[in-house]
């Protein structure tokens, strides 16, 4: 083992010869020290580290995983999984993130850099132990210290690097499902937005734009004159945002196909063969995405459908997922073969049915191809994790060569800590289940923590039926969220916002309208954190350290401004909630009247009606908002309204850039500096314009701890 010292309070354990997973961007120099700080260790053939908690001790982080925002008491396994069900008893989702934040008798976190499959058993076994099991003896581990959780975690996604950034147009209302199958189903649902005058940036095109489910054709038949279909589609004021899935379909004369042959940018089998395995078109070759000569191939190939005028893309199935390989499929008809003409009991009813059951994303298969990585051969299985990365990465490096100053929408469903850097992720095929949305409410912060900013989840759910109440107070909770899309499955009930009643559509209209109008705080808060490495959601520990706010995990801080509350059981019409201090409740309904409620610290029950979304505005904070538009380019944000409640003073940066490009990493964006201090029963406000030339006026509403209300208007 060799320790490295990345920066005064981290620490990297160098185990073996590790893979470079390109998750850390800071390196450091080699030190004189052979201890792991707190955790023991033990290594045969596997490695296993262990730490014994107390009582009081909380495990946060892991990203997109199962459990509470606290992932004490389950196990986990770190190995991207194309697993659909999320039900409560699975230990592996799509993503694998291998960040923990210990808060307890010692408050650090240990990140462990390995793309093979890791085992975190978190007081499962045992109640009071953390155990890790590693798979392999080549890993490193670094160990971040810092005075609070908020501080580790700062100091965490520094040494990981900068989130990706979207373009802005990407925070609007996103509306996808598998499958609007040719041009003429998209314009109409694009049609039924304007006819009922819903906001909405983008439509989602899956499988079946395709040319039998060819990575980069079009089908010319169910989606002809694409080029001019994209661009009558951006009049209307829509997007298209096509997918594109890993594996490349077996075809000659297929282009994609031919080149990755030619140029031995496959991954490979054990016979130095490509490997063959199935998904949606059949029979397909993964291209070897962590070779950089494969990749680079690869992400030019987005160029087909930008020249077409797309700007954004979805990577699916990027595990990769596996349907079925030759070898699996012979054995199961081997099995059928075996039992056809037996009166199959308990035992042999299983084997044939476990047979096929087993068929998909199999071990087996995986440990049975081949990488290229830097002219050394590796096992699949070794470096999975990074499979979904790196197609994500292969993107985001194309853009840079197609359009190096212009922001793309990517987003994936399969990551690794790093891939963060390149785009953003959802959080896979999820249910129309009310569990579901509580759920989606607790992965956000441990997504945040493991960088990953641009994320969200299948709003109203993929799979199953959503009625228009969960898909109301579902909605009500992403309007939050910086990825914002309402997905559903084939065979599934339409969920549109405008395919309910037509009370249901007028509460989801309003309701997507206010995300609009919050877009002014939600991209500014964005941004903030992006640019200092920081967290847009957070747990309420994270601000306050009372021993109540240490439990709740149904509430949230978003941004530096708000706490939302979401509802999310069936037929409530309101909710309890802890509020560690005083808050001003606003219920945000329809249209633009505003009332406010002061709500004194304490537990407390809160009605919410179906069409009123709670939102907490922090004390001595302020609120940002717009107007809405149909789409975010039509927002007008030359007058602003700020909703603060003060007690003595506040001060808030609302920043803002071009929303396309990346000058802002080069210091060209505005600020405007906004400071209220209560004086004499009055309010004096103080405004600094740095750079922000469309804003004109600034309309207050300043509440304070009684409640009293004082507008005011200021001219910029």
């Amino acid at each position: 083992m060799k320790t490295y010292e990345v920066t005064k309070d981290i620490k990297r354990y160098r185990f073996g010869s590790p893979i470079s997973t390109g998750a850390v961007v800071v390196s450091g120099n080699e030190i004189n020290n052979e201890d792991i700080q707190y955790l023991a260790f033990e290594i045969d053939e596997a490695s296993s580290l262990k730490y014994t908690m107390e009582d009081k001790d909380q495990v946060l982080g892991l990203g997109e995983n199962q459990k509470g925002i606290d992932k004490r008491g389950g196990i986990f396994e770190s190995y991207c999984s194309d697993e659909p069900n999320h039900t409560p008893d699975k230990k592996s989702l799509y993503g694998a993130h291998n960040f923990l934040l210990m808060d307890g008798r010692d408050t650090f976190g240990i990140f462990i850099d390995y793309p093979g499959r890791i085992v975190f058993d978190i007081g499962f076994s045992h109640k009071d132990e953390l155990e890790i099991t590693i798979e392999d003896n080549n890993f490193d581990i670094y160990i971040i210290n810092g005075n609070s959780k908020r501080e580790i975690v700062n100091k965490f996604l520094k040494m990981i690097g900068r989130s990706y950034v979207p373009p802005k147009w990407a925070f609007g209302f996103q509306q996808c499902r598998w499958s609007y199958v040719d041009s003429k189903e998209v314009e109409e649902v694009a049609d039924n937005f304007i006819k009922h005058d819903i906001p909405c940036d983008s439509i989602y095109l899956d499988i079946d734009y395709m040319e039998d489910f060819k990575d980069f054709t079009v089908d010319k038949e169910r989606f002809p004159e694409f080029e001019s279909f994209v661009e009558r589609m951006k009049d209307k004021g829509f997007r298209l945002i096509p997918i594109i899935d890993a594996g490349v379909k077996i075809e000659e004369g297929y282009e994609t196909y031919e080149e990755g042959i030619k140029n031995g940018y496959f991954c490979f089998d054990e016979n130095n063969e490509p490997f063959v395995a199935a998904v949606w078109p059949g029979k397909v070759h993964f291209p070897d995405f962590l070779n950089r000569d494969a990749r680079k191939w690869f992400g030019k190939k987005y160029k087909v459908l930008t020249d077409l005028g797309i700007e954004g893309f979805w990577n699916d199935m990027n595990e990769p997922a596996i349907f079925y390989t030759e070898k699996g499929l012979q054995s199961a008809l081997d099995t059928v073969e075996e039992l056809k003409d037996r009166n199959l009991n308990i035992h042999s009813f299983f084997k044939l049915k476990d047979a096929f059951t087993g068929l998909s994303n199999n071990l087996k298969d995986y440990k049975s191809f081949y990488h290229n990585i830097d002219g050394k051969t590796v096992n699949h299985d070794k470096v999975h994790n990074l499979y979904g990365y790196n197609m994500t990465k292969a993107a985001a490096e194309g853009f840079e060569e197609i359009e190096p100053n212009k922001r793309f929408l990517i987003f994936s469903r399969a990551s690794y800590i790093g891939m963060h850097r390149y785009g953003g992720i959802w959080t896979g095929d999820n249910y129309s289940w009310w569990d579901h949305i509580l759920l989606n409410i607790k992965m956000m912060p441990s997504l945040n923590m493991c960088g990953f900013l641009y994320s969200g989840a299948d709003t109203g759910g993929f799979s199953g039926d959503s009625n228009a109440q969960l898909l109301i107070r579902w909605t009500q909770f992403s309007i939050f969220t910086p990825l914002f899309r309402n997905h559903s499955a084939i065979g599934t009930r339409k969920q549109e916002p405008y395919a309910f009643d037509t009370e249901s559509t007028q509460v989801l209209k309003e309701t997507i309208r206010l995300r609009y109008k919050l877009l002014p705080y939600i991209y500014s808060e964005y941004m903030k954190a992006v640019r200092s490495q920081d967290i847009y959601f957070a747990p309420l520990s994270f601000e306050y350290h009372d021993k109540y706010s240490r439990k709740v995990e149904n509430q949230l801080l978003a941004g530096d401004s708000l706490m939302v509350a979401p509802i999310y059981e069936e037929n409530a019409v309101g909710r309890y909630v802890w509020l560690p201090e005083e808050m001003l409740l606003w219920k945000a309904s329809k249209g633009d009247d505003r009332s406010y409620e002061v709500i004194n610290t304490g537990h407390l029950f809160i009605e919410i009606d179906y069409d009123e979304v709670p939102i907490f505005i922090r004390k001595n904070k302020m609120l940002i908002l717009g107007k809405h538009a149909n789409r975010v380019e039509d927002l007008d944000n030359t007058e602003l309204n700020v909703i603060a409640f003060i007690e003595d003073r506040a001060n808030y940066i609302y920043y803002d850039d071009d929303g396309k490009t990346y000058d802002f990493t080069k210091g060209i964006y505005s600020q405007v500096i906004i400071d209220i201090e209560k004086i004499d029963g009055d309010y004096k406000i103080n405004i600094e314009n740095k750079g922000n030339k469309d804003l004109k006026k600034l309309n207050f509403e300043i509440v304070d701890t009684t409640g009293r209300v004082t507008k005011k208007s200021v001219i910029i």
